[in-house]
């Protein structure tokens, strides 16, 4: 029997894809740029740049002090992990890694504020070890805070908001040399502006998370006909604390993943290397077939694969090591129509045999009031689709985006997209509001790059 983990692991869903390594020499979409000498590409490759310098300051009196000296263009850069171009510069990198670690906690609030270049997957620990966690977090956790939050990165669970949504506090340095201290009650449109700004207002320094105490999950996933889970999944996602589904393309079946507070002890084991060789052998017949002809082969595949169990502290269940790269798109569409979304983009690409064997994502997000977040004025459900990073997207993500946008989508800002401010305009009510305040706060434009000039309309 094939275990339903190493059905879904990052290593084996690259090889699925039809590449294991990565790889980015050549692939069309990437970006390129000639000036400046120090380059720079993001995670998945598909993103390159020649900045005319990088600094990385170790605290936030140095960061000020060369705010006021430097000139010029500037861009702030976290671990890299966004798909789209928010970071490509020709000016200053503004490198945050040092501003990193917890800083300071409430224990009665069970509230902490971490240095904005921390990695998520750092937090945990810390948290731990003075009784707190994370709220929710989400799949992958190499992000920085500060990135993670500026573009509305999320987990899964119909009662859990962005991470974005558990932020508290903020520190904003603006490139005219104010530090602001924001919260929802001293500066409410700039706080709300502030959580999901695209590093377009300003440079995060520190950010202060609501969390609670310390605790348990325990992860049960299984494989199920995709039409069944979609029907009951507003019945699942009720009845518990995480539920997602992964439905696999030319395919009937999803494996389907549920996560529950508990008090069982710890058994995450990891994966045998039995399992990894019976998977690589199914595999290696499977990418042979023309996609038209894989749905029997991937049932048959998921029909064998057992239910599996693993409990854990909540930060080792509710992210995971992915080592291989890729590159995603993602929509969030309003709840009531994302699993006839989900239907219509598997259906696409079942028709127009697009050679992918990469599952999509299907979760639900609790709605805020952030003004640039996907989850603004209400519950969404989020629609991940995802490309190897050595394969051209174009095929796959082109011929599913209309789709997101016929559903009322919006996309995820650190995801493939292609709008810009004539359809965001329209997406966000206080879109309009936001680039005034932009303006505001960062008069000279020095932390617009081209891309954020698209979405912008300037």
């Amino acid at each position: 029997m094939i275990s339903r983990r190493r059905f879904t692991s990052g290593a084996l869903l690259a090889g699925m894809s039809g590449a294991g390594l990565f790889g980015v020499a050549g692939v069309s979409h990437a970006r390129s740029a000639t000036s400046g000498t120090i380059p720079w590409r993001n995670w998945s490759g598909g993103q390159f740049a020649r900045p005319a310098s990088r600094f990385a300051p170790t605290s936030e009196d140095e960061l000020v002090s060369w705010l006021g000296s430097a000139s010029g263009s500037l861009r702030p850069v976290g671990a890299g992990h966004s798909f789209t171009p928010l970071v490509p510069t020709d000016g200053h990198l503004l490198v945050l890694d040092k501003l990193s670690g917890l800083i300071s906690h409430d224990a009665e609030l069970l509230r902490a504020t971490f240095g904005a270049g921390t990695r998520l997957g750092d937090m945990g620990a810390p948290l731990d070890a003075i009784g707190q966690a994370s709220l929710n977090l989400p799949d992958i956790d190499r992000q920085t805070l500060a990135g993670a939050i500026s573009t509305g990165t999320h987990g899964t669970g119909i009662q859990f908001h962005s991470l974005s949504g558990a932020v508290t506090g903020l520190r904003l340095m603006t490139t005219t040399g104010d530090v602001l201290d924001l919260t929802a009650e001293s500066r409410p449109d700039l706080f709300q502006a502030a959580c999901v700004s695209v590093g377009a207002l300003g440079i995060l320094t520190r950010i202060e998370m609501q969390n609670r105490t310390a605790f348990r999950l325990k992860a049960t996933s299984w494989s199920q006909r995709t039409e069944e889970v979609l029907e009951e999944f507003d019945a699942s996602a009720a009845a518990h604390r995480h539920f997602e589904m992964f439905p696999y393309t030319h395919s009937d079946f999803a494996t389907v993943l549920a996560i529950d507070e508990t008090n069982e002890p710890i058994n995450n084991p990891l994966p045998s290397p039995e399992e990894e060789a019976a998977f690589a052998e199914a595999l290696g017949a499977l990418m042979t077939i023309p996609p038209g002809e894989r749905r029997p082969v991937i049932n048959g595949i998921l029909q064998q694969a057992e239910r599996s169990e693993a409990v854990d502290v909540s930060y080792r269940i509710l992210t995971n090591v992915r080592n291989n790269r890729f590159n995603e798109m993602e929509y969030a569409v309003p709840r009531e129509v994302g699993a006839a979304c989900v239907r219509e983009v598997l259906a696409t690409i079942a028709e127009k045999e697009i050679d992918v064997v990469f599952p999509l994502e299907y979760r639900y997000v609790k709605g805020d009031d952030l003004w640039l977040s996907m989850d603004e004025g209400g519950d969404r459900a989020a629609i991940s689709v995802h490309r190897t990073a050595s394969e051209d997207y174009r095929p796959l993500f082109d011929a599913v985006e209309p789709i997101f946008w016929k559903y009322g989508g919006r996309p995820h800002w650190g995801k493939v997209h292609s709008l810009g401010y004539t359809q965001l305009s329209a997406l966000y009510p206080k879109f309009d509001e936001f680039i005034a305040l932009r303006a505001e706060l960062d008069p000279q434009g020095r932390l617009l790059n081209d891309h954020l000039k698209t979405l912008f309309g300037l």
